[in-house]
């Protein structure tokens, strides 16, 4: 992976009467912190698993809505599907957004998930890399990408929604709601995504042993660091990935 960790996005803008009551009907988070800047969100499927992940930003009465290019084509589906009679209207824009982690430009937004995720820009302006290695902050802070860590068959609990404030659960209903929040009340979650110490060679994507049992799946990896899938009750301080050794909690981790 390159060091701005393969992300090409497409931005979509929303618009119409009934825009932020159209999407508080449908994703993870609550819209009308858009007053207060950018949202990280997704939308899921009736059965709660994820379909994509996208941050809303306000754009004067409309919303952008930036997401993954390998998923744009199929959001715009589910959007327009879900659109009906509604006053919304779905239109590209041909933005390219910019992101860093120096100081921001001006307009530009902080990244919701995390402060050490920097900031997140929509003015049209072309820009380079800034040269911060995303690869290794995602690793780092256990932040999910779609198509590595975050696929169809995933739960945004699972991966740590919560915590990277994805996910609001006083907002009401949207799609997939029931089932999150039935997982949300559970007293903890058995399966989930964890940062990793590895020593030795293993491809992403190796299964991951503990003793003689299967205890998950290692997935994106930055150094000595890594992103693992992992089942909790089986996880153990060392484990073993290929000819890797995990460790987990990492070492400092607290």
């Amino acid at each position: 992976m390159s060091a701005t960790d393969g992300d090409p996005r497409r931005v979509i803008r929303i618009s119409g009467s009934d825009a932020l009551e159209f999407l508080q009907g449908l994703v993870t988070n609550d819209v009308r912190k858009l007053e207060a800047g950018a949202v990280y969100a997704a939308m899921l499927t009736p059965q709660g698993k994820y379909v994509a992940d996208f941050f809303l930003v306000p754009d004067g009465e409309a919303v952008l809505l930036d997401v993954a290019e390998a998923q744009a084509d199929d959001l715009l589906k589910r959007l327009r599907m879900y659109k009906l009679r509604a006053d919304v209207t779905l239109e590209e824009t041909g933005i390219s957004p910019r992101r860093g982690t120096g100081e921001a430009p001006d307009g530009a937004f902080a990244d919701p998930r995390h402060p050490a995720l920097g900031w997140r820009a929509y003015d049209g302006t072309e820009g380079g890399d800034d040269g911060t290695d995303w690869v290794a902050l995602r690793v780092a802070h256990c932040v999910p990408q779609a198509g590595v860590e975050l696929t169809p068959d995933t739960f945004i609990l699972e991966a740590g929604f919560e915590r990277l404030n994805g996910v609001d659960f006083r907002k009401g209903c949207y799609v997939g709601q029931e089932v999150t929040a039935r997982m949300h009340h559970k007293t903890e979650l058995r399966k989930g995504l964890a940062t990793v110490g590895i020593e030795g060679e293993a491809p992403e994507g190796t299964e991951i042993t503990a003793g003689e049992k299967v205890a998950g799946t290692l997935l994106t990896r930055a150094g000595d660091r890594a992103i693992a899938y992992l089942r909790f009750d089986r996880a153990a301080p060392e484990m073993r990935a290929g000819d890797a050794v995990l460790r987990y909690p990492e070492a400092g981790a607290g």
